[in-house]
């Protein structure tokens, strides 16, 4: 695996390192002893997926409150997407900038976000799917979410045309605004 620090401290790019051959491809996805050599959490407890039928569907801006974070390791496995990562940590000196990269099935690439940050994403083609794993089991009690157009992250997402939003990540308050911080 190939781990790069975004300009978002403690933000990373994954990029597994293919082996191939006639037969085609293998890869370490991740693993929790390369994970930890570069001081991350690397034990993961579940393993979700999300299909979207539609380009232009954005989800989040999600993440769990202490103790509940969830560090989260994303990849898209079928189509493409704009995947965000917004720094929540009142001490560091990236608090509430956000990282943003494409991720997509052909370039295999992966962002680990750790558990003190908003993630969301932005569909870039019909019929995608994100798979990511998280270090900590969903706790309903502590979700929170901020709006995905917050002013005060001003988050530059990709102009697709329609965004389809559920009521719920459209109606989130500004951060600071009745969020829980």
């Amino acid at each position: 695996m190939i781990i790069s620090e975004t300009k978002i401290k403690g933000a990373y790019l994954i990029e597994p390192e293919l082996l191939v051959d006639a037969r085609g491809s293998f890869a370490h996805l991740w693993t929790q002893r390369e994970l930890e050599a570069h001081g991350l959490e690397g034990r993961f407890v579940e393993c979700n997926a999300s299909f979207n039928h539609r380009r232009g569907t954005l989800r989040g801006l999600h993440y769990q409150a202490a103790p509940h974070g969830q560090a989260k390791l994303v990849r898209c496995t079928r189509g493409s997407m704009y995947d965000v990562g917004v720094d929540l940590r009142p001490d560091s000196p990236t608090f509430r900038q956000w990282v943003g990269v494409e991720l997509s099935e052909r370039n295999n690439l992966m962002l680990y976000l750790p558990g003190d940050f908003a993630h969301g994403y932005q569909t870039l083609e019909d019929e995608t799917e994100i798979v990511y794993m998280v270090t900590s089991p969903y706790a309903p009690a502590s979700g929170r979410g901020v709006r995905w157009d917050d002013p005060a992250f001003g988050i530059d997402w990709p102009d697709v045309g329609e965004r389809i939003i559920n009521a719920r990540d459209s109606d989130y308050p500004d951060f600071g605004e009745g969020s829980e911080q």
